[in-house]
């Protein structure tokens, strides 16, 4: 931040556009090789395949007698470190904080690894250390919305949101949590600190500040799993027509994934957001229903917006609320509050199917 502050003001006249949010390509200034060299897809091009972010077997690279570089897998941690102890996650922490980080910093290691990407058996990319740092990494998220009213107030022209390979969905609720961030920064406000958990909605990896700002290592990296995740909502459906039916406005929906009577939902516009707890549903043929079981299926559902356009209702999207907001594989707490989820869920469609006329 220091950085782009420096440029506004050495370089006034210049237009800056700063990277906010999405996909973090990890090697730093471009270097971003892995999906071109493996695939020969350029990630400078727009066609990354997220090759960092695949699963990798780690193997010691050791010199045979006859002078070839040979790999030996590792299997676990200690083989590198001689210790399994990890340091403990450093809690509370701010840059006043004892805690130095490091990155960039120290002497660089001759010790040299080889990786093998698990759908190319056989085939070894050497990963080595210089002052730089190493490459093969699998960087978390990019989320800088905090950051937004500092950005405002040094005059940034321009935000970017990385959206390649993303869904509508992501687009749109992107767009709308940096739009309000910087249309409350521009309005004087205090930072909302809802705009997290909006983004918390989304599938990703994990999210970090990046470069922004330092932090210590474990907050740029996702060392626990390789692809997109979202315990909090599910994109279920988009609006495709509003149609009135026995003197009630409906919304009609292009079902994505499963979704039923009973569930807390949230419908996203353009005019704003709404949650309510779905009490009633039919199919585009008024066949009542409890469930749309996922893609192919066209239902309806009360509209809960007044004094919208139709045009701006096509433009909504559906959202499933999944409270738990946590992967109940691995954390016990979050397991248990999607079992009460569950339970308040199944109470709720109950009582739909009880107010159903007979």
């Amino acid at each position: 931040m220091a950085e782009i502050r420096e440029i506004r003001e050495k370089v006034p006249e210049m237009e800056l556009e700063v990277f906010v949010h999405g996909a973090l390509c990890i090697a730093y200034s471009g270097r971003c090789l892995l999906s071109g060299y493996i695939n020969k897809r350029d990630a400078n091009q727009g066609t990354c395949t997220n090759a960092c972010r695949w699963n990798y077997n780690t193997y010691d690279a050791k010199e045979d007698d006859t002078g070839d570089v040979v790999g030996i897998k590792v299997e676990n941690i200690t083989d590198l470190t001689g210790s399994t102890e990890r340091e403990a996650p450093v809690e509370n922490l701010t840059l006043e904080s004892s805690y130095t980080p490091t990155l960039g910093e120290g002497e660089t290691t001759d010790r040299m690894m080889l990786l093998e990407e698990e759908g190319r058996p056989g085939e070894y990319m050497p990963a080595y250390e210089d002052e730089h740092g190493t490459y093969i990494m699998n960087s978390k998220d990019l989320r800088a919305v905090e950051l937004i009213p500092e950005m405002v107030d040094m005059g940034v022209h321009s935000l970017k949101i990385e959206g390649r390979t993303k869904s509508h969905y992501y687009v749109a609720r992107t767009a709308q949590v940096y739009r309000k961030a910087i249309d409350d920064a521009l309005a004087g406000k205090e930072f909302d600190r809802s705009l997290l958990e909006d983004l918390e909605s989304l599938a990703s990896r994990g999210y970090t500040e990046g470069f922004l700002r330092r932090h210590v290592h474990s907050e740029y990296q996702n060392y626990e799993y390789g692809v997109s995740k979202s315990e909090r909502q599910r994109f279920v459906g988009e609006v495709v027509d509003v149609v009135e039916r026995d003197g009630r406005s409906m919304l009609e929906i292009d079902v994505k994934n499963k979704f039923c009577v009973g569930d807390s939902i949230e419908i996203m516009s353009p005019a704003g957001n709404v949650s309510i707890v779905l009490d009633h549903m039919q199919t585009h043929h008024d066949e009542v229903v409890d469930c749309a079981k996922g893609s192919g299926w066209v239902v309806r559902i009360p509209n809960p917006f007044k004094d919208i356009d139709k045009q701006t209702l096509l433009y909504c999207l559906v959202m499933r609320n999944e409270a738990w907001g946590g992967d109940v594989k691995r954390d016990a707490a979050a397991k248990k509050a999607k079992q009460q989820q569950d339970a308040k869920d199944a109470v709720n469609r109950e009582v739909a199917k009880a107010k159903k006329p007979a």
